[in-house]
């Protein structure tokens, strides 16, 4: 059965602001927002806390819980807002196979940009220290997945200028 739903999976590495933007989207559109990071099973958080980057055999049950939720909402009729890191094209791959239409924003910024907001943060468990290999995974959006309507936004620009070029890029209509 063919789903109306789409999903909006605003991705980029740490400290990018992903859950800035997606509750800022969730809002005005209002569609249901979930973080990735609630999907990861503890031995995943207990890594990223200790320093230790994820392996792909990590998040491959992580990414296809996601998937699963965003289908399960889509066959509920709703779409949805959603945080993911999203770092490799493969990752991408696996969650765009959820019913209804997936897009990615990948908010894009400088290593010294993404440094400092993290440094900001408090009560994250994703140390600074993680900041580089997470930069050394990211794969950048395919000429493909451009085609589909992914877009990618500087993050050097106000969070409301984000939200529009979102809306307006993915042709969405405000709640």
């Amino acid at each position: 059965m063919e789903s109306s739903a789409i999903h909006v999976v605003v991705m980029g590495v740490a400290g990018a602001g992903k859950s800035t933007i997606a509750e800022a989207l969730s809002s005005s559109l209002g569609w249901d927002m979930a973080e990735a990071d609630r999907f990861h099973p503890s031995a995943n958080i207990t890594k990223m806390a200790g320093g230790v980057p994820l392996t792909d055999e990590d998040r491959w049950p992580w990414l296809r819980s996601i998937r699963d939720w965003m289908t399960s909402e889509a066959q509920a009729g709703k779409s949805t807002v959603l945080t993911c890191s999203a770092l490799k094209r493969s990752y991408r791959e696996l969650l765009a196979e959820a019913q209804g239409r997936v897009v990615f924003v990948h908010l894009d910024g400088t290593p010294e940009l993404l440094a400092e907001r993290m440094g900001g943060r408090e009560g994250h468990f994703m140390p600074p220290s993680l900041l580089p290999s997470q930069l050394a995974t990211l794969e950048p959006l395919s000429a493909e997945e451009y085609a589909s309507g992914s877009l990618r936004l500087d993050i050097s620009r106000e969070p409301s200028a984000l939200v529009r070029a979102v809306v307006d890029g993915l042709m969405l209509q405000a709640a």
